[in-house]
């Protein structure tokens, strides 16, 4: 038997013969894309933890744009967001002798350990390799008092790796690394002291991803889950607004030295990289360039944290924060 409901417009008949209204389904919440608000750009290169119930943002800035360098900005709710004082007035008097030139911080990394607050960056100038990764340290981000720790690896025109876009994390051991790179012969890891936060005397260089020329790659970012540690880096080029064809991949492994594999078992030194983020995954089609993601890992929900590049205000970069989902074989999804 089949049966054949109506479904009027307006108005619906009772079972008393009484017209009663017609019930419309509750909408949907806003994503917290669609909520973001405040000083959330430009914004390039984020990175974010919490200290109590406050959210840090920490992101690229330069000496042209004023207001000091490392910018932060603060949130209770993720949303919305404030800027703060950043951490340098001016830039550090070691980096003139490390990286000539230098105009700006890139790309900075935060991480918590050895009860500070621990702010990793770049120093170097666009298509060199002559550059720097520095550290610098406060007890806390509410009313913060930094102390610059100086340099903590370097690169130059002798190495086949490029010394910026740092992310520290730490394995399953207490042990601490710091992936790193930007084009040149891909992503590298180094071993840190847990107790300084600096390059520790294991000085051997990983290699952890890699692209055939001309493909690029850079940005890493590791988490530990499950029993795999997972390497996120962004593929293709950033910085070109509108035109950006930056975006997102992953692989895992179960060494933090990797190698780090695909969900097709392609190694990302080899190219390979599950698609996390993509201007083509974009409903509306409005922000491209998806990449230089930060993950949050929070008790209920993690979060990918990134800018992307708005097509209609210009092209200027723009935070954008998504939940992270996971599959049921353990493969991040931008929810």
């Amino acid at each position: 038997m089949r049966i054949v409901c109506l479904l009027l417009p307006a108005l619906l008949i009772g079972a008393s013969g009484a017209k009663v209204p017609a019930q419309t389904a509750p909408s949907a919440p806003a994503s917290l894309n669609a909520r973001l608000t405040g000083d959330i750009a430009p914004i390039h290169d984020p990175a974010i933890l919490r200290q109590g119930d406050t959210y840090y943002l920490f992101t690229t800035s330069q000496e042209r744009d004023g207001k000091g360098l490392i910018h932060i900005r603060s949130s209770k709710d993720l949303a919305t967001w404030t800027r703060s004082h950043p951490v340098f007035a001016e830039m550090p008097a070691w980096v003139k002798d490390a990286v000539p030139g230098a105009r700006g911080i890139w790309a900075p990394d935060a991480f918590f350990a050895g009860g500070e607050y621990r702010v990793y960056y770049s120093v170097s100038t666009f298509g060199k390799n002559r550059s720097a990764i520095g550290l610098v340290t406060t007890p806390s981000l509410e009313k913060p008092v930094w102390t610059d720790r100086g340099q903590v690896i370097a690169s130059d025109q002798r190495d086949d790796f490029n010394a910026i876009d740092p992310n520290i994390f730490a394995d399953d051991k207490g042990g601490q690394w710091m992936a790193f790179g930007s084009f040149w012969s891909g992503l590298k890891l180094v071993r840190l002291d847990p107790k300084t936060g600096l390059r520790s005397a294991d000085t051997k260089v990983h290699a952890i991803a890699r692209r055939p020329s001309p493909g690029a790659v850079e940005a890493p970012f590791v988490i530990r889950r499950g029993g795999f540690y997972y390497l996120f880096a962004s593929y293709d080029f950033c910085c070109r607004r509108a035109e950006s064809t930056y975006y997102t991949v992953v692989g895992r492994s179960k060494d933090p030295k990797g190698p780090y594999l695909d969900r097709k078992g392609k190694k990302l030194t080899e190219g390979g990289g599950l698609i996390v983020l993509h201007a083509d995954l974009d409903r509306s089609r409005r922000f491209v360039g998806p990449g230089h993601v930060a993950i949050l890992r929070e008790p209920k929900q993690d979060y990918i944290v990134y800018h992307a590049y708005d097509t209609q205000a210009r092209g200027v970069p723009t935070l954008r924060i998504q939940p992270l989902g996971w599959t049921g074989d353990g493969w991040p999804v931008a929810l």
